[in-house]
């Protein structure tokens, strides 16, 4: 089975679709023959960047929900199903749980963010993974060639961090639904990218904070949103039907290591 046959009308859910890696995840399965759904806490945005899908020739749609919200995700799960209808199967074949707190103001100690930062960090990014899973697995069961990436971090593999501790979180989640899922068919694995220049990491982040983090990569160049993109496709292609419960590092080397 090709590649490109694989994905064809199969319906690919991604949160935090409406930019940065979400949008870019989108993009690449729905320029492969998928549905994707773009699921962003902003509404606007998921629908904008579903329509940057449909005017280059792919099939999207966009949803504006929390993922923290089991109601909402619930909904937006069930009317994704119903998008495999029209080719006689409905269903999820695809979720990426990409949607997450990142930026400087959640990177910060534990004792300058406070705790009601804290609790939004953990409520995002370890029980909006928990959330959607939970609302998407009903109608992933059973599908043939049917799994889910979580995003996860190096963050998660060097401490010190709340944003990375949530990370270190998202990587046993990845396992323990692997785990859960398994006997239904579906796969689950993860990608922890390094440092990626996206437009905003490299607004953000200070120059020598660059320089420290590539001194520590055993690849020089620069890490790319196109590297991860590359990692999701090979996880969720048949290319990888016999890995589950894995979490593959994308870092340029950075975060080698037992």
């Amino acid at each position: 089975m090709s590649e490109g046959n694989f994905y064809s009308n199969r319906v690919a859910v991604v949160t935090g679709g409406g930019r940065g890696f979400g949008k870019a995840f989108g993009m690449a399965l729905a320029a492969r023959g998928a549905h994707a759904v773009l699921v962003d806490i902003d509404g606007t945005v998921a629908e904008e960047a579903a329509a940057d899908i449909r005017a280059s020739g792919g099939q999207a749609t966009g949803f504006g929900g929390d993922v923290t919200d089991e109601a909402r995700m619930a909904e937006i799960m069930k009317q994704a199903a119903a998008l495999g209808a029209k080719n006689g199967n409905p269903g999820i074949d695809i979720l990426i749980n990409n949607a997450g707190l990142h930026s400087d103001e959640y990177g910060q100690p534990i004792f300058k963010m406070g705790l009601a930062k804290v609790k939004r960090l953990f409520d995002v990014n370890v029980i909006g993974v928990v959330t959607c899973t939970i609302a998407a697995a009903e109608y992933m069961r059973g599908r043939a060639g049917a799994s889910m990436v979580n995003i996860a971090s190096s963050a998660g593999h060097m401490g010190g961090s709340a944003y990375g501790d949530t990370k270190l979180a998202v990587s046993g989640l990845t396992i323990t639904f692997a785990r859960e899922l398994g006997p239904d068919g579906v796969r689950v694995n993860a990608i922890s990218p390094g440092l990626m220049l996206t437009e905003t990491i490299a607004a953000e982040l200070p120059p020598e904070t660059k320089a420290r983090v590539k001194a520590m990569q055993m690849i020089g160049d620069d890490g790319k949103e196109e590297h991860i993109v590359d990692a999701m496709l090979f996880l969720t292609s048949p290319q990888a039907s016999f890995v589950t419960g894995e979490v593959l590092r994308v870092t340029g080397g950075m975060a080698a290591g037992v």
